[in-house]
């Protein structure tokens, strides 16, 4: 069954903290978006401001935010410099989003040999994903999906900002991209609503990543009860 996953752009941690708060005990896995300002903009948290990292010296204080499953999305140039950064930190999910880095296959060695991860092996511990924009062609990722354990679609034209309307091209580029890989996972992030998501749904999504469309809801149990339920009628993806 498909499942929602908070995801989280911020420019501070204590807004970090106060949204981990309206979710702690409800999700057990949450999203935090990670924008360098250079290849999205604009800069969030820890790179919003250049004094954020200083003090994050000890392994796994990502845990001392809250007991989540943590995905960093890293809309970041060069992401092969940071994401040992955040595995240390005590995340278990890695998107790297494929226009970001001529160098991917490095980064995929490095996995392997600091970290002993291999594609679908021991996934709580470490999982890798890939991203592409609404623009992209999936063509592009094709090389590295022996390496790749799910796939993020990006529904929203410009990444790094959330409350965008959401981009319907992503439903068919899904639906070609599940015929020809059906036991791939699949996500989708941006644009996430009550409207879109049976769509995606059907096109077989099983982690919908929801942004902006939480967190203005007053009542997040409310709001998520209300995906819960159109996950029971329109997810037929674990």
């Amino acid at each position: 069954m498909a499942i929602v996953v908070p995801t989280i752009l911020t420019a501070s941690r204590a807004d970090l903290e106060a949204k981990l708060k309206r979710v702690e005990n409800r999700v057990d896995t949450v999203q935090i978006d990670v924008v360098d300002g250079r290849f999205a903009g604009p800069p969030t948290w820890p790179y919003a401001h250049k004094d954020d990292l200083a003090g994050f010296t000890h392994d796994g204080w990502l845990r001392d935010l809250g007991h989540f499953k943590y995905e960093i999305d890293l809309m970041v140039e060069n992401p092969e410099e940071s994401a040992g950064f955040w595995i240390a930190a005590g995340a278990t999910r890695l998107v790297v989003h494929i226009e970001s880095t001529r160098y991917l296959p490095r980064l995929v060695d490095e996995l392997k040999d600091k970290y002993g991860y291999e594609k679908g092996f021991a996934p709580d511990l470490l999982s890798f994903g890939l991203a592409l924009n609404i623009d992209t062609d999936t063509s592009a990722i094709e090389p590295y999906l022996a390496t790749t354990d799910f796939v993020q679609f990006m529904g929203i034209k410009t990444i790094g900002r959330q409350g965008q309307p959401f981009d319907r091209r992503v439903i068919e580029k899904l639906r070609s991209f599940k015929k020809a890989h059906p036991e791939m996972e699949l996500q989708v992030d941006g644009g996430i609503t009550l409207e879109s998501a049976p769509a995606l749904l059907a096109a077989g999504v099983g982690r919908l990543v929801v942004g902006h469309d939480l967190w203005e809801e007053e009542d997040i149990d409310a709001e998520l009860a209300r995906y819960e339920r159109v996950i029971e009628e329109h997810g037929r993806y674990a």
